[in-house]
């Protein structure tokens, strides 16, 4: 059983997402052990992007402000190595196809197994085109993690049918951001993928409360926080780690 697998066995797994490189590659790493030390089960990394398509504006300008810092791919490699030297939970990277494609997709993988990534999620890549990776990812045994929206619809069977790892279940229609109220059906379309599959089902996009992370517990096997955490960061800078520490302590209480 793989690292992935494990973070979900006999608990509601608690998915954290920050931007890697925001506001310094430095906090980055911090924050990552400071996560874990709080109970996280697994950490994505987002690699910052000029175009996140799928991010709010909170994200959008967390990856503006890891750029304008220096932020390359190739440092976010050595970080996790760094990082995996020290934590044992799933490490993955959230990236956009662009940088994949740019650095070489068998060279990016091989540089995410030699570091110690576990898994990558492209929400640019549509599912019919996970090809262009699929076959590197095996190679190096990186897990690629597909999306499923509300929007998927018929398109859900398939999808799940082929998933590994985790299914990163969108929540809302739109992209990333703090939400205070989550109004897709989610729990429709979960229950529509346990039909099909034993993948665990994970939910994201939106969530940003410990009430709204149990909500979406109890009808899932994990959830998944990013925007909020990174607002955090946009506050406190350099100094964010205490304060993301205690409010993922605090949901991590909440879905025990």
């Amino acid at each position: 059983m793989n690292r992935i697998s494990k973070a979900f066995e006999g608990k509601k797994a608690f998915i954290t997402f920050i931007t890697g490189g925001d506001p310094d590659i430095e906090t980055t790493e911090r924050l990552i052990y400071a996560m874990a030390e709080a109970g996280v089960d697994i950490i994505e990394i987002g690699i910052p992007f000029s175009d996140p398509v799928a991010e709010g504006i909170v994200i959008q300008q967390a990856d503006e402000r890891a750029l304008a810092n220096g932020c390359t791919v190739d440092k976010l490699f050595e970080m996790v190595k760094r990082a995996r030297q020290r934590v044992t939970l799933p490490l993955l990277f959230m990236t956009y196809i662009n940088p994949v494609f740019a650095y070489g997709t068998e060279r990016f993988m091989e540089k995410c197994a030699d570091c110690g990534i576990d898994g990558v999620i492209v929400p640019d890549l549509p599912f019919e085109e996970r090809g262009e990776i699929s076959e590197e990812c095996k190679k190096y045994g990186i897990t690629q993690i597909s999306l499923i929206a509300p929007t998927s619809e018929a398109r859900i069977e398939v999808i799940a049918k082929e998933s590994e790892g985790f299914l990163y279940c969108v929540s809302s229609l739109g992209v990333t951001g703090v939400r205070s109220d989550i109004s897709a059906d989610i729990g429709g379309v979960i229950n529509q993928i346990k039909r099909i599959t034993e993948t665990p089902c994970a939910i994201g996009f939106g969530i940003s409360t410990p009430e709204q992370a149990r909500a979406m517990a109890d009808i899932s096997d994990g959830v998944i926080v990013g925007s909020a955490i990174v607002k955090i960061i946009a506050e406190h800078g350099t100094d964010s780690v205490e304060p993301v520490k205690q409010f993922v302590s605090t949901i991590k209480s909440n879905l025990r």
